[in-house]
C-alpha cells in the first residue's frame, strides 16, 4: 500500500513541474511578443491600459486607437496560435493563426 501512495505523490510531482514548464513557454512567448514594441511603446501601452481600467469608453478616440495599433503590432493571434501549437499533440499549420489580410 505505501508503495502504490509514493508512486501517486511522485506523478504529481512531475504533473506540477509539466505544469511550471508550460507556463515558462508561454512567459517566453509573451516575452517575445511584447518586445516587438519598443521601450517608448510599451511604456505607452502601459498607461493607456491603466487609463482604460478595462473600459474603452475611458479612453478618448484617439486613444483608442493608439491602443489597438500598440495591440496590433504585439500580434495576438500569433502569439495565442504559437502558444497552441506548442501544446498541441499534432502541429498546427501556420496560416491558422497568421495575420488575415
Amino acid at each position: 500500500m505505501a508503495g502504490t501512495w509514493t508512486s501517486r505523490v511522485g506523478a504529481l510531482k512531475k504533473l506540477q513541474v509539466a505544469k511550471l514548464l508550460a507556463l515558462a513557454e508561454i512567459a517566453v512567448l509573451a516575452r517575445d511578443h511584447v518586445y516587438r514594441l519598443d521601450s517608448t511603446e510599451r511604456r505607452r501601452l502601459i498607461q493607456l491600459v491603466r487609463a482604460g481600467r478595462g473600459r474603452r469608453s475611458n479612453l478618448t478616440a484617439e486613444e483608442r486607437d493608439e491602443l489597438a495599433q500598440l495591440i496590433a503590432k504585439i500580434e495576438p493571434r500569433l502569439f495565442v496560435g504559437r502558444a497552441a501549437d506548442k501544446f498541441s499533440p499534432v502541429p498546427l499549420p501556420e496560416w491558422m493563426f497568421k495575420r488575415r489580410s
